[in-house]
């Protein structure tokens, strides 16, 4: 039976190439968008370089202060925050501390380069997963020296030195001091921006000594590295235990929000959270709006095709039915030919997302991206694909089973 109704789909797709045409176009053109924003999401979100312990993470990205007027103040945590409080934590094995990345600029043969650098703590090293392409990641023991040294990224080796040398023990300037590089590290892309810079270091050279400011605000950020993923409960419930015995800094702020979430959630929270709520129902609410109005017009539009397809086998379908077919069959072929159709336009899309996706990450658009389609953005595409199909097959096709016979063959 499917092997008739796939046959008689290919042969209604002959038929009229100028709207099977408009057909396919719609469907490829709104799955590869779908596919290439998939492909962006994962990246996002799922586990890679360097940050590749996702699954066992909590992330410490904001401390949120109500004031009287229930006016909100949000910030990053202070560096004393997540030294003197968060790191007392017993069950993180351990915690990667590290500030929000700034911009300098430093000079090589008179010409100004600009380099983005970050501090961090020691363990920050043995939380994420860097590829060192030579050297090695400072020690406790340099951080508690204060020693001037630093982790580079290849893009920052390249602009300063030059591109395949040999760096390590050489100087670099930055802010007007002199550091000594000890490592080199595989370039990470600027949308992962809590591990992204060009040069990593150690919290204790900074000029404004961040171990001396008793505020609980200030531009760190903290990542909680459990045993195991069953762990993270407990890590929350701990967290949320000790933020709750931390004295207010002012007679002005009646309470305190800070979390420790997983990235998704402390992501979304930054965007769409306010005060307690992580914000996720408003996310999923705006992903679905935004999704269903971008399928809405080319499900119209292929809804409008099939009942123009309809009427041109309304002959068909009256000699059909006059020779005992029933109307469930006959919307059964019907729904099976549309969703045949857009499967043809899914395979399409795909084709066109992965030449699409190719062109963007060989471009440098955004540098050290790479994006790629994997077997879960494939598996939601076929989905997507499967009601788009139905979606746009079932109204027609109950069109077509009110058609009565002399109808159907008068229209003929």
């Amino acid at each position: 039976m499917l092997k008739n109704y796939f046959k008689i789909a290919i042969a209604v797709l002959k038929r009229r190439k100028f709207f099977t045409f408009i057909s396919l176009f719609g469907i490829s053109l709104t799955l590869t968008i779908l596919i290439i924003i998939a492909a962006f999401f994962d990246h996002l979100f799922s586990a890679g370089y360097p940050d590749t312990k996702r699954d066992r993470s909590l992330y410490i990205n904001t401390i949120i202060l109500q004031t009287q007027e229930d006016w909100n103040m949000t910030s990053p945590a202070s560096f004393y925050f997540l030294d003197h409080y968060v790191s007392k934590l017993k069950t993180p094995s351990k915690i990667a501390i590290s500030s929000t990345f700034k911009r300098t600029n430093t000079y090589v043969n008179n010409k100004k380069l600009s380099i983005t650098y970050k501090y961090t703590n020691d363990q920050y090293w043995d939380v994420l997963e860097y590829k060192f392409v030579e050297g090695k990641p400072y020690n406790k023991q340099q951080i508690d020296n204060g020693d001037r040294v630093a982790v580079i990224s290849e893009e920052a080796r390249d602009k300063y030195f030059g591109k395949d040398e040999s760096v390590t023990g050489k100087y670099i300037e930055a802010d007007n001091l002199q550091y000594r590089v000890i490592g080199v590290v595989k370039d990470v892309p600027i949308t992962l921006p809590h591990v992204y810079a060009e040069m990593y270091l150690p919290y204790t050279v900074a000029k404004r000594d961040v171990t001396t400011d008793r505020s609980l605000t200030g531009n760190f950020t903290a990542i909680l590295l459990a045993d195991s993923k069953n762990d993270l409960k407990t890590i929350k419930e701990e967290y949320a235990q000790m933020t709750s015995k931390i004295p207010l800094p002012g007679k002005e702020y009646t309470k305190m929000y800070t979390f420790a979430d997983t990235y998704f959630v402390g992501f979304m929270r930054n965007i769409f959270g306010q005060g307690g709520d992580s914000g996720l129902k408003n996310f999923y609410t705006v992903l679905t709006i935004i999704v269903l109005l971008f399928l809405l017009l080319p499900t119209l539009n292929l809804v409008n095709i099939n009942i123009s397809r309809i009427m041109e086998r309304s002959s068909e379908i009256g000699v059909r039915k006059a020779f005992g077919a029933s109307s469930r069959t006959l919307v059964m072929q019907f729904i099976v030919e549309n969703i045949i159709l857009t499967f043809i336009g899914g395979a399409i899309g795909i084709l066109l997302s992965f030449v699409l996706i190719s062109i963007f990450n060989n471009s440098g658009l955004a540098p050290n991206v790479h994006l790629s389609v994997n077997m879960k953005v494939m598996f939601y595409t076929l989905l997507a694909s499967l009601v788009f199909g139905i979606i746009s097959g079932v109204y027609p096709a109950w069109r077509m089973s009110r058609m009565q016979v002399v109808n159907a063959l008068k229209a003929s």
